[in-house]
């Protein structure tokens, strides 16, 4: 029996500016997504039949991004192969981390003579979304205020974080300024590995690897870190469990 039509889906149009480049992180190890990613990178797995990166780099050009900085490190070697045969019409670059991997904050340190707008977009590549009312880059990019922000992150309620298990990352505000979990308690809001960021938020920071948190919690001390509420669906695709449980649901999403 065929399925039923779905009713179609007219996306509102958002008038804003979208920064044109995009940093993809896809530079780690994968460990949770073992054994899939022994002979691969995590950004080359499969789901829903195109890898991961794939996903990503779809959403990024679909909404207007035009170049995207992509960091390597764990089988650097096949990402950069793979995007010869598969551009998306981006232009790509890539910031080599195969010498050192240096986590979230540190590779956008390295990348930042690579990425040719301020502000910016960073996408995890292990990031799969759909979009809601409207197209979820452009919403983002309506909320941003480069005189009051240096970041912007891309939230889901916890109800909603698909395949989720934590206890959430933030709490917001009223007027969308963010604050941290604390310790043995549950926050509402989880973080979607989707943000806006000014280069401000990458001065005086730390040498070699060190995680995205750091300037995130200096932000958030200076009143400079906001949130924005995702209105579309979003999966963790961290593990092989996530996998099938996800296509299941974009089967009908």
């Amino acid at each position: 029996m065929n399925k039923p039509r779905r009713a179609l889906r007219l996306k509102a149009e958002i008038t804003a500016d979208l920064p044109k480049t995009a940093m993809v992180l896809a530079a780690g190890l994968g460990k949770r997504m073992r054994p899939l990613t022994a002979t691969r990178p995590k950004p080359l797995v499969d789901v829903a039949g195109k890898a991961l990166l794939d996903h990503v780099l779809e959403r990024l050009a679909q909404a207007g991004v035009e170049r995207a900085v992509i960091n390597v490190h764990y089988l650097a070697d096949a990402v950069e192969a793979h995007l010869k045969k598969n551009d998306h019409g981006l232009d790509i670059a890539f910031s080599d981390e195969r010498a050192l991997l240096l986590e979230t904050g540190g590779g956008m340190v390295k990348a930042q003579a690579l990425i040719d707008a301020d502000p910016f977009l960073v996408v995890n590549s292990d990031n799969l979304w759909v979009d809601g009312p409207a197209d979820t880059l452009k919403l983002l990019a309506s909320h941003w205020d480069g005189k009051k922000m240096d970041a912007l992150l891309l939230l889901v309620p916890q109800a909603r974080a698909q395949n989720h298990s934590g206890r959430g990352d933030f709490h917001m505000d009223r007027s969308g300024r963010l604050r941290r979990r604390e310790r043995s308690r549950v926050a509402p809001f989880v973080y979607t590995g989707i943000q806006i960021v000014s280069k401000r938020l990458l001065r005086d920071a730390p040498d070699g690897a060190f995680s995205a948190n750091i300037l995130w919690d200096r932000a958030m001390e200076e009143g400079r870190c906001f949130g924005a509420v995702h209105q579309g669906l979003w999966f963790d695709v961290g593990t092989p469990g996530a996998i099938k449980t996800t296509e299941l649901i974009l089967e009908d999403a």
